[in-house]
């Protein structure tokens, strides 16, 4: 299967980066309203609590950044051992995600089909193009916002709706150019 971007395909790699972004906004602003003690709580979750798991969003999303900036990104596992401060980790991830946007925004169809030869953390070679990239760090976001989603319905505390669908019908159409 042929996995390029034509023209119009583009556009579809934009809004998931830009979903990607206002999704973790929400999510993120929704945390910052929970007591500082529930962001930190230990949960029988994979990362362990709410923080660790934005953080490990983070790592993935700026080991990533490295590859597409054809560097060594320093990390030997999928997260630190431990997690930088709720307020530190929200500043970096809404940055990495200004990062990814404006990737996204200028990025041309011909800088979306280039592949990017890197090595996995766990091992293996791996060659992705950047719109597969793009497109694995929404996929990969959109996972871990659900466990932080289970996190919250533990609490309890319910976070706004961060689905495609409502960014689709709130965010997208203030969003295009």
């Amino acid at each position: 299967m042929d996995a390029r971007v034509e023209s119009g395909q583009s556009d579809l790699v934009r809004m998931m980066v830009h979903y990607m972004g206002w999704a973790n906004r929400v999510m993120l602003a929704a945390a910052a309203e929970l007591p500082p003690e529930e962001i930190v709580r230990k949960r029988a979750t994979l990362f362990g609590n709410i923080v660790h798991t934005f953080n490990h969003i983070l790592v993935i999303d700026d080991v990533f950044r490295c590859h597409l900036e054809r560097r060594p990104h320093g990390y030997a596992a999928r997260n630190t051992e431990t997690s930088p401060p709720f307020d530190e980790v929200r500043r970096r991830l809404e940055d990495m995600d200004r990062f990814y946007i404006e990737m996204a925004d200028n990025l041309s169809v011909g800088e979306l089909n280039e592949e990017i030869a890197f090595e996995y953390i766990g091992g293996g070679d791996g060659r992705l193009t950047r719109q597969e990239i793009l497109l694995h760090l929404a996929n990969h976001s959109t996972y871990h916002r659900g466990f932080i989603a289970d996190m919250f319905w533990q609490i309890p505390f319910r976070a706004a709706a961060n689905d495609l669908s409502v960014f689709l019908r709130d965010a997208w159409p203030h969003l295009r150019r």
